[in-house]
C-alpha cells in the first residue's frame, strides 16, 4: 500500500461561503483556516496547497468574548524608534472588520509560501452582500 501524494495540477478547488454573524472570531477563523489549508479533505498533502476558496460575509457582526474589545490591541511598528502604533480591537472592528478577520486567519496559517497563497483565496465582506455569486459557493456548516 503506497501513500497518496497530491500534485498541484490535480487539486480541485471548491467555493464555500460562511456567515460569521453572531459567532466567535476565533472559532470562525479556525474553520476558515482549515478550509483554506485543505485539511478537511482526504487528499490533504502538507507540502501542496490543496485548499479551497472561502467567502466570509457579515464580518462586522462577529463577536469577541470577554473584554477583548477594550483590552486587546492591534499593534504595528514602522521599524523606526517610537514607531509603535496601537489600536484597540473595538475601534478596529468598528472601522476595518475585514482587517481584523484576515489577521486572525493569517496567524492560523503557516508562515511560508503555502500560507501566503492560501490567504489570497480568502474573500471577506463586512456586510451580507458579496460579488462572488458567479462562482456558485455552497454554504459551509460544521
Amino acid at each position: 500500500m503506497s501513500t497518496y501524494m497530491a500534485k498541484p495540477e490535480t487539486v480541485t478547488r471548491k467555493w464555500y461561503i460562511i456567515d460569521a454573524a453572531g459567532k466567535s472570531l476565533g472559532r470562525v477563523a479556525s474553520d476558515v483556516a482549515v478550509l483554506l489549508r485543505g485539511k478537511h479533505k482526504t487528499t490533504f498533502t502538507p507540502h501542496v496547497d490543496c485548499g479551497d476558496n472561502v467567502i466570509v460575509i457579515n464580518a462586522s457582526k462577529v463577536v469577541l468574548t470577554g473584554k477583548k474589545l477594550e483590552q486587546k490591541m492591534y499593534r504595528t511598528h514602522s521599524g523606526y524608534v517610537g514607531g509603535l502604533k496601537e489600536v484597540k480591537y473595538g475601534k478596529l472592528m468598528a472601522t476595518k472588520p475585514e482587517l481584523a478577520f484576515s489577521l486572525a486567519v493569517k496567524r492560523m496559517l503557516p508562515a511560508n509560501s503555502i500560507g501566503r497563497n492560501s490567504l489570497k483565496r480568502l474573500h471577506i465582506y463586512s456586510g451580507a452582500e458579496h460579488n462572488n455569486a458567479a462562482q456558485k459557493p455552497e454554504a459551509y456548516t460544521k
